[in-house]
């Protein structure tokens, strides 16, 4: 294996998002796993071709929902109930229809703030810097470029093997990207 110090990976342009699809699927054939695509706008086949799996946010989400309920409903039982009971029209101190409000605000306040930070942190942001950013033509990722980018890191990954796989792929450019 032939890998330079100091290399991220290997970045290939692809003139359409059609091509870029069938490089992705024929690299995850050919045994890469550390790849990622970038596309100007999301293209639906491309979570295939690369493999994702699913992800964690509907747990983080559920747990985070289910805290602000059990906890907005407690909060308020230890308040009547049990610090500071008053007696008001003959009403039990453990009044659960007046506890649903609260209960119901805490619930979705809780289970936003744990998917806004659950997304931060299983996405790794806020990402400030990445070795792509050295790749000058990657700018066009946000405008009309199609990228599709193998990691040094790959066990597959061979640079000279790994170049001509790509250029073979149809690439219009294969590109090093530098640490």
């Amino acid at each position: 294996m032939a890998i330079k110090k100091g290399l991220y990976g290997l970045l290939a342009e692809f003139d359409n998002p059609t091509l870029l699809v069938q490089a992705t699927s024929r690299a995850r054939q050919q045994g890469y796993r550390r790849m990622d695509a970038y596309s100007p706008f999301p293209i639906e086949e491309l979570g295939d071709a690369l493999g994702f799996h699913r992800t964690g946010m509907p747990l983080v989400m559920l747990i985070g929902g289910l805290t602000g309920c059990i906890g907005g409903y407690l909060l308020q039982y230890y308040c009547a109930a049990i610090t500071y009971p008053l007696n008001i029209g003959g009403r039990p101190l453990n009044s659960w229809p007046s506890f649903i409000p609260v209960t119901f605000e805490c619930t979705v306040l809780l289970s936003a703030l744990s998917g806004v930070f659950g997304l931060l942190g299983l996405c790794g942001l806020p990402t400030p810097y990445h070795p792509l950013f050295n790749v000058p033509r990657f700018a066009h990722a946000t405008r009309d470029g199609f990228f599709l980018c193998i990691e040094a890191a790959d066990p597959q990954f061979d640079l000279e093997t790994t170049r001509q796989f790509l250029a073979g792929l149809g690439a219009r450019e294969v590109m090093e990207v530098p640490q």
